[in-house]
């Protein structure tokens, strides 16, 4: 396809959230994620992966209506329960062409398709390391009772527990491969989509859980030459502020961009545009650079 993306790029997205769970672990309580060693809150890729295919499915038609589709979602089975793998292969006959004409989510992140005697593998051209927060983060348990009784015929009501964070400011870093892009045939409109599903999906998941995130900064680095990037842009920004353990809101410090720009700088001869999408009330040190364009979607 002539519109298949061909240059590589790469993306910082930040987010934050207050009184929730980003990502919660199921292992453990569903607390949300935090490294011990360091009470850094972890959010893993696949929650902000299926942040931008909830956001693609209920907003943008693709819901299997139209010829789009998302491949990897919950879809009730003619057998009763939810599909597996190879059932969803079925839906499309099993067929490559129409997986990648059709899915969205399989041109961006890839995936396997699972045959009646074999499977395809497709390497997504768009990965993302685990979002970590930019700050430690502290973890509030709350308890609260439930409006029914806790057996019938008893007048003690059920218990309910939960755990969440005041305050987390979480950044991602990723990377369009252009290599893996030709073999997905992911183009432009496409990563137009990722990045809006990015940014309004997150503001859009509104669950008691998730309820309270706010994206706060897109930025979007195009190379110049095949194979080049930087890489860990996130470890180029950091939070200023007098005690990180007060912060509650985005009001409460300033990010600081510095070391980033110094590394873009570095690379200028590599970089073909940056492009950037900020929240109005995020407040950076230096301010961004004049030279930097829109990031439209």
């Amino acid at each position: 396809m002539s519109d298949t993306v061909t240059r590589r790029s790469e993306i910082i997205f930040c987010y934050d959230v207050q009184d929730a769970n980003p990502n919660g672990d199921p292992l453990d309580e569903n607390k949300p994620r935090i490294d011990e060693e360091t009470s850094i809150n972890i959010v893993t890729d696949v929650r902000l992966k299926r942040t931008v295919r909830d956001y693609l499915f209920n907003y943008k038609g693709y819901n299997g209506s139209g010829g789009k589709d998302i491949f990897v979602r919950e879809k009730e089975s003619v057998k009763g329960g939810l599909q597996d793998g190879k059932e969803r292969a079925k839906d499309f006959k099993e067929d490559e062409d129409t997986v990648l004409n059709q899915c969205i989510d399989v041109r961006l992140f890839g995936g396997v398709i699972p045959l009646t005697n074999d499977s395809i593998t497709f390497t997504g051209p768009v990965q993302f390391k685990m979002g970590r927060s930019l700050h430690p983060v502290s973890l509030k348990h709350i308890k609260g009772t439930g409006a029914f009784a806790s057996e019938a015929g008893k007048n003690q009501k059920t218990f309910r527990e939960e755990y969440v964070l005041p305050y987390s400011f979480i950044c991602f870093n990723g990377i369009i491969n252009e290599n893996a892009a030709r073999h997905t045939r992911l183009t432009g409109a496409d990563v137009a989509l990722l990045l809006e599903g990015m940014w309004d999906g997150t503001k859009n998941l509104i669950s008691r859980s998730k309820m309270g995130q706010m994206p706060r900064l897109l930025l979007k680095i195009d190379y110049k030459g095949p194979g080049y990037f930087i890489g860990d842009l996130d470890s180029y920004m950091k939070i200023a502020c007098e005690n990180t353990a007060r912060i509650r809101g985005v009001e409460d410090f300033t990010l600081d961009i510095s070391a980033l720009l110094d590394v873009l700088q570095k690379a200028a001869p590599h970089i073909e545009s940056v492009r950037y999408k900020a929240h109005d009330s995020l407040r950076t040190e230096p301010a961004f650079p004049a030279a930097w364009g829109e990031l439209v979607f």
